[in-house]
């Protein structure tokens, strides 16, 4: 892509900002440091957008991006010595289930989370999300397997609609 060619960044953050933000919830579990971490992709965003080439390569630099500043501020020293104030903030869902569901996955390990969302909210095939988490493919269908038995297993004890 060229200088020309290049999206202006209003436009990469209409069209990823719901997908960054997701998948830094996913990590995160919780509202205000996934909105920290959302910031800080977008600002890194600005600094290195003249080296991406194209809207397939803006995509994946933003899923990479987004894992690497949860990890980062997962990790942090602050982090590991700091108690939060409040519970995690309530979201809003269209549905009880939805809640419910989104529950169960954020209970689930990280490496599961971040499988079941990009396999299934962002449709990246298995190849897509391990180049992106720098696993091999065996791992994420093992990974992507696992969170689906978890889920099942944690879904149908509870009964309902998800039996």
């Amino acid at each position: 892509m060229s200088e020309q060619e290049l999206p202006d960044i209003d436009s990469i953050i209409d069209n990823y900002s719901d997908m960054v933000y997701r998948i830094a919830l996913t990590q995160m579990k919780n509202v205000s440091d996934a909105q920290d971490v959302f910031q800080e992709v977008f600002l890194r965003l600005v600094k290195y957008l003249p080296t991406l080439h194209s809207e397939e390569h803006i995509k994946a630099w933003l899923i990479r991006v987004t894992i690497n500043c949860s990890k980062s501020s997962l990790t942090s020293a602050w982090r590991r010595h700091t108690e939060p104030l409040v519970a995690e903030e309530m979201l809003t869902f269209e549905t009880s289930e939805q809640l419910d569901l989104y529950e169960h996955i954020s209970q689930l390990p990280k490496k599961y989370r971040i499988v079941l969302y990009l396999f299934y909210y962002e449709e990246l095939s298995i190849k897509e999300i391990a180049d992106l988490t720098s696993q091999k493919e065996t791992t994420v269908k093992s990974q992507l397997s696992r969170a689906r038995k978890l889920l099942k297993k944690e879904l149908g004890s509870i009964g309902g609609v998800y039996e």
